[in-house]
């Protein structure tokens, strides 16, 4: 519950940052975590932008072998603290305050991000996007979500320079999805429903042959 109540209160106090209006639900969680891959016999090393109050951490956690790692990389210096207190004892966990173009990224074999995209211009989208397909190993993928309309409500919305703003931002997604993406899941289970991006930086044949899709679209509800 405290939990809740930072997450609201920092919704409140910084909504342009924090984006969402309530924590990840549980199937948002997992569909987001989908590919934290259990690999005995080898460490893994995985990032998670923007964990907020941890919601989908656990998720990440819950897979995690002795010898993997997780680095959490978050702007809110008050979910930083939240993290730090949850996790601040388990050697295989790093918490990064701030901005993720603050920070220097090691190589990951999986990110998952819950930046609220829609909210940044198209240059700072731009930029997390390069950093993060950028800091993927070879095979990696990056999972990212957004909420379902809500790309076509800040369109019609959006008046003026904001309107200029949003479509040059959404216009950066569209490119990005296009490039990148291999698989999407609609989340209907969550406030209010989400839709999952799963990317790669090239082609991940041998992710579709494990997982038996490739460029396709599924609902969960």
């Amino acid at each position: 519950m405290a939990e809740v109540t930072l997450f609201l209160r920092e919704y409140a106090r910084t909504r342009q940052d924090v984006g969402a209006i309530a924590p990840s639900s549980a199937r948002l969680g997992k569909a987001l975590t989908r590919y934290v891959i259990p690999s005995p016999g080898r460490s893994r090393a995985v990032l998670e932008v923007g964990p907020g109050t941890g919601a989908v951490t656990r998720y990440i956690t819950g897979s995690l072998g002795r010898l993997d790692t997780l680095d959490l990389v978050e702007a809110n210096s008050r979910f930083a603290t939240l993290l730090r207190g949850t996790y601040g004892r388990d050697p295989r966990l790093r918490v990064l305050a701030g901005p993720v173009q603050e920070h220097e990224l090691g190589r990951y074999d999986t990110i998952v991000c819950g930046l609220p995209f829609a909210n940044f211009d198209a240059r700072t989208t731009a930029e997390v996007f390069d950093r993060l397909l950028g800091s993927l190993r070879p095979g990696g993928t990056l999972s990212f979500f957004g909420y379902v309309g809500g790309t076509t409500v800040r369109r019609t919305l959006a008046v003026g320079p904001d309107r200029e703003r949003t479509l040059a931002g959404q216009g950066v997604m569209r490119n990005i999805l296009r490039r990148y993406e291999f698989r999407t899941e609609t989340v209907l289970g969550n406030l209010p429903p989400a839709r999952v991006h799963h990317l790669a930086p090239v082609s991940a044949p041998g992710q579709a042959e494990r997982d038996g899709s490739c460029a396709c679209r599924e609902a969960s509800s």
